[in-house]
């Protein structure tokens, strides 16, 4: 049975939710949740925000190790870091699991009374 995420646990996954919490953001790791490294260009094409925009987005997820970013020539190329983002989602797993025996005790308890 998991346990509820530790203080310093909830501490180190605070900065990914943060992170994710612009939808630009979230849709900059959607794209490169695809396995290939983009560059800037690549990842401001279409964008409706402008490439500056880009590149502060991409800072603050970087800060947040959700991705990482390399220079290769002329071009910064970003990659997926999933690491910060795994252990986000332990954290989110173990309330939904917290969630869950919460809602099968409940359910006991109304149907029991009836």
């Amino acid at each position: 049975m998991p346990e509820f995420p530790s203080s310093a646990e909830w501490r180190a996954a605070v900065p990914v939710f943060a992170a994710l919490g612009d939808g630009t953001r979230l849709e900059l790791v959607a794209r490169l949740s695809g396995g290939e490294p983009l560059s800037i260009s690549q990842l401001a094409l279409g964008a409706s925000v402008t490439r500056q925009a880009i590149t502060k987005h991409l800072h603050v997820l970087e800060e947040a190790g959700v991705i990482r970013g390399e220079r290769r020539g002329r071009e910064q190329i970003w990659e997926l870091e999933p690491g910060q983002l795994e252990h986000a989602r332990r954290c989110l797993q173990q309330i939904a699991a917290q969630w869950e025996r919460a809602l099968a005790m409940l359910k006991e308890y109304v149907e029991g009374e009836g």
